[in-house]
């Protein structure tokens, strides 16, 4: 975690990580309770920091420049009506005021902007992977392949409906064949789709990137604990657009291991998937 020199900060960062954060080490439930106010468990250095950025610089200013306005809109209204003000004032300039209003403005962007490039920075360079992942999207549909090294599979994620859920399982968001990881390890999402543009969206990850056909857009993550994680499209793909469930499940080594050994004969008869093997690299 980014180390805070300010307290102010600092005191912030670790309410939002209380109210979000589930206990270290233990496997956690990535999705939605009944109930629930707020983002997803965090299980990524980005998602904690994307949740971090909210948290303490954008919902304070937010919440500042809206009381803010609100104060002026009052004190107008109070100070300057008709019956207060028979004579009407004909000042046109206030040089103090035009100046604060464009230099504060500019400054709450630069506060704004830091962070935010430091964040796009750490999503879009990308490590050294320890596995690659190649998602394919589909009306209405996601295609995971798995790379040579690790068995050149791939498979097919639906949407499970209704009379099919299993017990604790959520409805709408679930889907038959989880992505699987390995906790600790960088993965690599390469992103693409067979038809029209949708969105690979998992929120405890800090993952939103588009699937455009015949473009690879590449993202990555490194979950830090184990668990079951749910997203969905997010891009409105067509009548079925609200029934493309992300399901990612994140193992310890040895049992993805034992995962990946069963998953090679279950996919056996899939196509084998060509995965770009080169992460993006960036000037």
């Amino acid at each position: 975690m980014r180390v805070r020199s300010n307290a102010i900060r600092a005191g912030l960062a670790a309410l939002s990580a209380s109210l979000i954060a589930p206990k270290a080490g233990a496997a956690i439930f990535g999705g939605p309770e009944r109930g629930g106010v707020g983002f997803l468990p965090a299980n990524s250095q980005i998602a904690d920091n994307l949740f971090w950025l909210h948290n303490a610089i954008l919902l304070p200013v937010t919440i500042g420049i809206s009381l803010l306005v609100l104060g002026l809109i009052v004190y107008i209204v109070w100070r300057f009506n008709e019956t207060a003000n028979l004579e009407p004032s004909r000042r046109t300039h206030n040089g103090l005021l035009e100046f604060a209003w464009t230099v504060l403005p500019a400054l709450t962007l630069v506060v704004i902007a830091v962070p935010s490039f430091r964040l796009l920075a750490e999503q879009l360079i990308i490590p050294a992977p320890d596995l690659t992942v190649k998602v394919t999207a589909s009306q209405w549909h996601w295609n995971y392949g798995y790379a040579k090294s690790e068995g050149g599979f791939a498979f097919d994620s639906l949407y499970v409906e209704d009379k099919d859920l299993k017990p604790g399982q959520p409805r709408v968001i679930t889907a038959d064949n989880p992505m699987v990881v390995p906790v600790g390890k960088v993965v690599e999402v390469d992103v693409t789709s067979q038809d029209v543009i949708h969105s690979f969206s998992a929120p405890s990850f800090g993952i939103k990137i588009d699937a455009i056909p015949g473009r690879l857009n590449k993202t990555w993550f490194k979950a830090e604990r184990e668990g079951f994680f749910y997203g969905q499209c997010s891009n409105i793909c067509g009548i079925d657009h609200a029934f493309m469930p992300i399901n990612v499940r994140v193992l310890s080594q040895p049992d993805y291991e034992a995962w990946l050994a069963q998953a090679k004969k279950q996919f056996a008869a899939a196509d084998r998937v060509d995965v770009a093997a080169t992460p993006l690299v960036h000037p």
